[in-house]
């Protein structure tokens, strides 16, 4: 894994809190109707609250990064050219991410489809664990909406999977995951000033250059070692 790729997939779940606000607000709204009645007014307990959820949904991306690393990372011992195909995918993917934040290209949503055939069969899981009756209950019910079906998780999987190892498909995944956590903490805790700044259209245009160029950049460097 590069040494950018963590700090890069952090800047990705960071600038994407616009499809964040979209994709999980009403998941966010269900978890905050599910809080005790006596821990709602209670500022401490929110927090708690909200903490554990995310790191349970945190801990489900590592999982997941750590997987599809170390899975693709024993197949491409037998064929470094897989390797070289994964990242390529990953580049485009990201470039696919940045034309999405942007609302230039719509690749992302579409990409969504493929976890909507298994969703309906997790979700219910998630019901076991509400009403929460602590807050280390929402650490189980955010694990299992980690696997929410999200264009942008599934994008940066195909990251991970190009890392090539477990240690740093979870790393890339916990880079995005930590990225993600302002979008959805404010929601979570109600802070209408972040959630403004986040969506704002010149900070999205931004940071879609940026993801585009970050995208271009990995790609070119592929190119360049399999041509040598």
């Amino acid at each position: 894994m590069s040494d950018y790729d963590f700090w890069a997939a952090l800047t990705v779940g960071l600038l994407s809190a616009g499809h964040c606000f979209g994709m999980c607000g009403g998941v966010v709204g269900a978890f905050s109707a599910n809080l005790p009645l006596h821990h709602r007014l209670s500022h401490v307990h929110r927090i708690q609250y909200v903490l554990a959820y995310n790191i349970g949904r945190i801990a489900s991306y590592c999982l997941a990064g750590a997987l599809i690393g170390y899975s693709v990372g024993y197949f491409a011992l037998k064929s470094s050219i897989l390797l070289y195909v994964l990242q390529l995918i990953a580049g485009i993917m990201l470039v696919s991410i940045g034309l999405y934040l942007a609302n230039w290209f719509n690749l992302v949503r579409k990409i969504e489809v493929i976890g909507k055939q298994l969703w309906p069969i997790i979700s219910p899981i998630a019901n076991k664990f509400v009403p929460f009756k602590s807050p280390l209950s929402a650490l189980p019910f955010g694990m299992i909406w980690g696997w929410l079906p999200c264009g942008l998780v599934y994008s940066t999987l195909t990251w991970s999977a190009a890392s090539g190892s477990a240690a740093s498909g979870a790393l890339i995944m916990l880079g995005f995951g930590l990225g993600t956590l302002p979008a959805l903490f404010s929601m979570g805790y109600f802070s209408q000033q972040l959630k403004t700044l986040l969506t704002n259209k010149y900070v999205r245009v931004i940071s879609a250059l940026v993801i585009i160029s970050y995208g271009l950049f990995m790609i070119s460097k592929t190119l360049l070692r399999f041509l040598n």
